[in-house]
Protein backbone atom coordinates (compact mmCIF):
# COMPACT_ATOMS: atom_id res chain seq x y z
CA UNK A 1 0.00 0.00 0.00
CA UNK A 2 1.42 3.78 -1.06
CA UNK A 3 2.16 5.63 1.76
CA UNK A 4 0.58 9.78 1.39
CA UNK A 5 2.31 12.59 2.88
CA UNK A 6 -0.20 15.06 4.01
CA UNK A 7 0.76 18.53 3.66
CA UNK A 8 1.18 21.23 6.38
CA UNK A 9 -2.14 23.54 7.31
CA UNK A 10 -2.68 26.76 8.73
CA UNK A 11 -3.64 25.39 12.01
CA UNK A 12 -0.55 23.25 11.96
CA UNK A 13 1.62 26.11 13.22
CA UNK A 14 -1.05 29.28 13.42
CA UNK A 15 -1.76 29.21 17.02
CA UNK A 16 -2.81 32.67 17.45
CA UNK A 17 -2.96 35.95 15.47
CA UNK A 18 -4.63 39.47 16.59
CA UNK A 19 -8.11 40.77 14.64
CA UNK A 20 -9.18 42.30 11.82
CA UNK A 21 -5.97 40.74 9.90
CA UNK A 22 -3.11 42.80 11.66
CA UNK A 23 -0.98 40.46 11.94
CA UNK A 24 -0.95 39.54 8.18
CA UNK A 25 0.99 41.71 5.47
CA UNK A 26 0.66 41.31 1.57
CA UNK A 27 4.44 39.91 0.17
CA UNK A 28 6.45 39.10 -2.56
CA UNK A 29 7.54 36.02 -2.84
CA UNK A 30 10.90 35.92 -5.34
CA UNK A 31 11.24 34.15 -8.41
CA UNK A 32 12.39 30.83 -7.97
CA UNK A 33 11.04 29.95 -4.58
CA UNK A 34 7.64 27.22 -3.86
CA UNK A 35 7.32 27.71 -0.41
CA UNK A 36 4.87 26.14 1.56
CA UNK A 37 2.49 27.28 4.60
CA UNK A 38 4.10 27.47 7.56
CA UNK A 39 7.66 28.50 5.83
CA UNK A 40 10.35 30.99 8.16
CA UNK A 41 11.04 33.65 5.55
CA UNK A 42 13.48 36.71 5.15
CA UNK A 43 12.95 39.82 3.04
CA UNK A 44 15.58 40.78 0.65
CA UNK A 45 17.03 44.43 1.44
CA UNK A 46 17.49 45.53 -1.88
CA UNK A 47 14.36 44.18 -3.47
CA UNK A 48 11.90 43.92 -0.91
CA UNK A 49 10.90 40.28 -1.96
CA UNK A 50 9.80 37.52 0.74
CA UNK A 51 12.18 34.41 0.22
CA UNK A 52 12.77 31.48 2.94
CA UNK A 53 15.50 32.35 5.28
CA UNK A 54 18.89 31.60 4.60
CA UNK A 55 21.34 31.80 7.55
CA UNK A 56 23.97 32.08 5.53
CA UNK A 57 22.98 34.93 3.71
CA UNK A 58 24.15 38.60 3.74
CA UNK A 59 21.42 40.31 1.28
CA UNK A 60 19.24 40.38 4.42
CA UNK A 61 17.34 37.11 3.68
CA UNK A 62 19.25 35.57 6.90
CA UNK A 63 17.20 37.65 8.92
CA UNK A 64 13.86 35.35 9.93
CA UNK A 65 10.97 38.37 9.58
CA UNK A 66 7.67 36.43 8.85
CA UNK A 67 6.11 33.21 8.12
CA UNK A 68 4.15 32.28 4.91
CA UNK A 69 0.43 31.78 5.58
CA UNK A 70 -1.09 30.70 2.27
CA UNK A 71 1.54 28.07 -0.04
CA UNK A 72 2.97 30.12 -2.58
CA UNK A 73 4.74 28.78 -5.81
CA UNK A 74 6.92 31.44 -7.38
CA UNK A 75 9.24 28.72 -9.42
CA UNK A 76 9.21 30.40 -12.43
CA UNK A 77 8.31 34.00 -11.59
CA UNK A 78 7.30 36.86 -8.90
CA UNK A 79 3.95 36.19 -7.40
CA UNK A 80 2.11 38.03 -4.54
CA UNK A 81 1.74 35.85 -0.90
CA UNK A 82 0.37 36.63 2.29
CA UNK A 83 2.86 36.57 5.58
CA UNK A 84 2.05 36.76 9.18
CA UNK A 85 4.31 39.75 10.31
CA UNK A 86 3.44 40.70 13.73
CA UNK A 87 1.45 39.68 16.69
CA UNK A 88 1.02 35.69 16.55
CA UNK A 89 2.11 32.61 18.07
CA UNK A 90 3.21 29.44 15.97
CA UNK A 91 3.91 26.40 17.09
CA UNK A 92 7.55 25.04 16.35
CA UNK A 93 6.19 21.90 15.18
CA UNK A 94 4.65 22.88 12.03
CA UNK A 95 7.07 25.85 10.85
CA UNK A 96 8.97 24.61 7.81
CA UNK A 97 12.96 25.41 8.10
CA UNK A 98 15.21 25.35 5.16
CA UNK A 99 16.95 21.67 4.90
CA UNK A 100 20.57 21.86 6.71
CA UNK A 101 19.62 24.48 9.42
CA UNK A 102 21.46 24.25 12.27
CA UNK A 103 19.69 24.18 16.13
CA UNK A 104 22.11 27.37 16.73
CA UNK A 105 20.68 29.51 13.75
CA UNK A 106 17.20 27.98 14.00
CA UNK A 107 17.24 29.32 18.06
CA UNK A 108 18.54 32.62 16.57
CA UNK A 109 16.30 32.54 13.52
CA UNK A 110 13.32 32.23 16.93
CA UNK A 111 14.59 34.87 18.42
CA UNK A 112 14.40 37.40 15.60
CA UNK A 113 11.02 36.38 15.20
CA UNK A 114 10.26 36.93 19.09
CA UNK A 115 11.79 40.11 18.12
CA UNK A 116 9.14 41.23 15.71
CA UNK A 117 6.53 39.81 17.88
CA UNK A 118 6.02 36.34 16.97
CA UNK A 119 6.52 33.85 19.20
CA UNK A 120 7.06 30.10 18.61
CA UNK A 121 6.11 27.88 21.40
CA UNK A 122 7.44 24.15 21.55
CA UNK A 123 4.07 21.96 21.01
CA UNK A 124 2.10 24.70 21.10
Amino acid sequence: MPVQVESNYLGDWLKFEADNLYSRDEATVVSGQNLTTGTVVGIITASGKVTQVAPAAVDGSQNAVAVVVFPVDASAADKPGVIIARHAICSDKGLVWPGGITGPQKTTAIAQLKAVGILVREGA
